[in-house]
């Protein structure tokens, strides 16, 4: 069942569950995701950006080619604010920063993909960060990624030595990944009117 967020005859915005591929996968039994249940729902939804699989959150699709070229296009020049909830490992001492690391994948591992940190070969990858609240063994952040890597905060949460809880490629297996997207903020692609979405962490 599809948990709705926002919804017009543009766009719209539902929270995707941990666990579930935004896109169909290789092989029938990665045919069930998010979008293959949207179009049950809402055939014309057109793709605009995606989640990992073990990420839950906001994600957005367009209702007509030109929202999605326009959605697309925020994205694309970062014109898009997108805030997320994490729980990381370890004790954050400071109380925000900023991870400057340019990352690339990794060609030595293909499954599952996994992303690393390459100074040399890698892509520019800002992720800024601020602590919520400081636990007995973990801290929980927001982290405001301004460029849009695969995996980058989950690679710049290991980079500095905080990898996020129950991450099973960058730091320990758990429950679920610790990693939710809670806000996103944009223009409205027909009204351009400013549009700020939330969708509160289950954790």
């Amino acid at each position: 069942m599809l948990e709705l967020i926002y919804n017009d005859d543009t766009m719209l915005a539902v929270d995707k569950p941990t666990g579930l591929l935004s896109v169909p996968g290789r092989g029938p039994d990665k045919q069930d995701c998010l979008y293959s249940r949207v179009l049950d729902a809402f055939p014309d939804a057109l793709m605009v950006h995606r989640l990992d699989m073990e990420t839950s959150g906001l994600i957005l699709f367009a209702r007509t080619p030109e929202a999605q070229r326009n959605l697309s296009m925020q994205f694309e020049k970062r014109e898009t604010e997108k805030q997320y909830v994490a729980v990381v490992e370890g004790m954050v001492e400071r109380d925000e920063g900023m991870v400057d690391y340019p990352m690339r994948k990794d060609m030595t591992q293909r499954l599952p993909p996994r992303h690393l940190v390459d100074c040399v070969r890698g892509k520019k990858a800002i992720t800024e960060w601020r602590v919520i609240e400081r636990g007995s063994d973990t801290t929980r952040m927001a982290l405001y990624p301004k460029t849009g890597r695969s995996h980058q905060l989950r690679v710049h949460m290991q980079s500095i030595g905080h990898p996020i809880v129950g991450d099973r490629i960058y730091g320990h297996p758990a429950e679920r990944l610790m990693l939710h997207a809670e806000m996103l903020a944009f223009v409205h692609p027909e009204t351009g009117d400013p549009i700020r979405l939330e969708c509160p962490a289950p954790f």
